[in-house]
């Protein structure tokens, strides 16, 4: 819980200093505002912003995703 409280801290203080995932939950809850307009449809969409980052914050903060990188583009040659 106290990782969470960071995050939202930081969010709401604009201080990304504190935790780099504040710019995430600030453009999510950002754009939640921008689709509701009823307080209690934000709040609730809202809701599951926050478990969802509560979730992650209890239980897959270790997790990667180890991607390959793509593989460079080779330009074709002119013919």
């Amino acid at each position: 819980m106290d990782r969470l409280a960071l995050i939202v801290r930081s969010a709401d203080t604009a201080q990304p200093s504190l935790a780099p995932e504040a710019a995430g939950l600030l453009a999510a809850s950002l754009g939640l505002s921008r689709m509701y307009r009823d307080d209690l449809q934000q709040l609730d969409a809202g809701l599951a912003l926050y478990d969802a980052f509560y979730r992650w914050a209890r239980d897959a903060t270790a997790e990667t995703h180890n991607w390959p990188a793509p593989a460079p583009r080779v330009p074709e040659a002119a013919a």
